[in-house]
């Protein structure tokens, strides 16, 4: 019931804020599929282009940078109105971004930015996000003390913008000496295997005595959080997250994990999805809701921009989740003792 109101809602909201390009080609160029967040994405983004009477057409670049290059080729010939592009690499994927241009067909860089000036940038606030994670980690996890911190892929610009937010509130306390950076590392694709080992490594450096790890995303926070229980430290040692992944959600709950920021990937492919279709309909990009300047790359080009805010999610709140459909109650709540989280009483 709630999965047919979301799609009536998405529907209606395409109806009402742009004129419908019934007929346009929008193709999207996925990095991966193997985590879960992007099927909801692809959902949100084909129920927007197919309400609107456009057909829509994806490619799995399954993390290489070669077949992503490969699959954007391929589009490019089946000749869309609109290509959204998910990068894996931000600076390799550009020599496409151009073949995308040449071939007069408007690009969206949608979560991951590529710096393209001509391009419509969609996200999340991910500095923001990063900013939430260390709030959140200062008000109800550690406030000093031993801090690792697990980031993501080196390549990917996410990475960085969700450090500098992270840095941002945390910079005043490390300054001071009360909090320690013990481990600082960047995590090969972001993959959680990976981030358990530079979790495992880390935890042997310092004979365990780590108090806290801020992990970017709740991928890499399931591998912290394996590294941790191996040795006896998950619960005591609060960790961050971002995605609203189920897994991670569960953890919040069971008290593994601190915080996950909730970044709504339904609105955020919606957001796409409307913007591609207007985008096709030969809409210009400052007629979108929502439309800024974005230059915070690390080029600094300008982009037009769509940032949407995320929520923090944790233990206190983790009702919003449930009541917006984006997880079930039993979902959350597996393995949780009676009366130890309001949300699962």
């Amino acid at each position: 019931m709630r999965k047919a109101l979301f799609l009536a809602a998405i529907m209606l909201a395409t109806t009402s804020n742009y004129a419908l390009a019934s007929g346009k080609l929008i193709a999207v160029s996925w990095k991966t599929f193997q985590e879960e967040r992007w099927k909801t994405d692809e959902a949100a983004i084909k129920a927007v282009v197919e309400a609107a009477g456009d057909k829509y057409i994806s490619t799995d670049a399954q993390n290489s940078a070669q077949k992503q290059a490969a699959d954007i080729e391929g589009l490019i010939a089946q000749k869309p109105d609109v290509i959204i592009v998910v990068a894996y690499d931000s600076d390799g994927i550009l020599p496409s971004i151009k073949a995308i241009k040449d071939a007069g067909i408007k690009a969206i860089s949608y979560d991951v930015q590529f710096e393209d000036p001509d391009s419509l940038y969609i996200t999340f606030d991910n500095v923001g996000v990063g900013r939430l994670m260390a709030k959140t980690m200062l008000a109800h996890g550690k406030k000093e003390g031993n801090f690792a911190f697990i980031k993501g892929d080196k390549g990917d610009p996410n990475a960085t913008f969700l450090f500098s937010g992270i840095q941002e509130v945390l910079k005043p306390e490390i300054d001071s000496g009360k909090i320690k950076v013990v481990c600082d590392t960047f995590t090969d694709g972001w993959k959680p295997d990976n981030a358990q080992k530079n979790m495992e490594q880390c935890l042997t450096a310092n004979n365990n005595k780590v108090d806290a790890v801020i992990s970017e995303n709740d991928g890499m926070a399931s591998g912290v959080v394996a590294a941790l229980t191996a040795q006896g430290l998950a619960g005591s040692v609060p960790v961050t997250g971002q995605d609203g992944d189920k897994a991670a959600l569960n953890r919040v709950a069971l008290g593994t994990q601190l915080v996950s920021v909730w970044k709504d990937s339904r609105i955020l492919g919606k957001e796409a999805g409307m913007a591609a279709v207007a985008l096709a309909d030969g809409k210009p990009v400052s007629s979108l809701k929502g439309v800024s300047t974005f230059s915070s790359g690390k080029k600094g080009v300008k982009m037009n921009a769509i940032l949407l805010q995320p929520d923090p999610i944790t233990k206190a709140n983790l009702e919003d989740v449930i009541k917006a459909g984006w997880v079930t109650k039993a979902e959350v709540c597996a393995g949780v003792k009676a009366g130890a989280v309001k949300a699962c009483d």
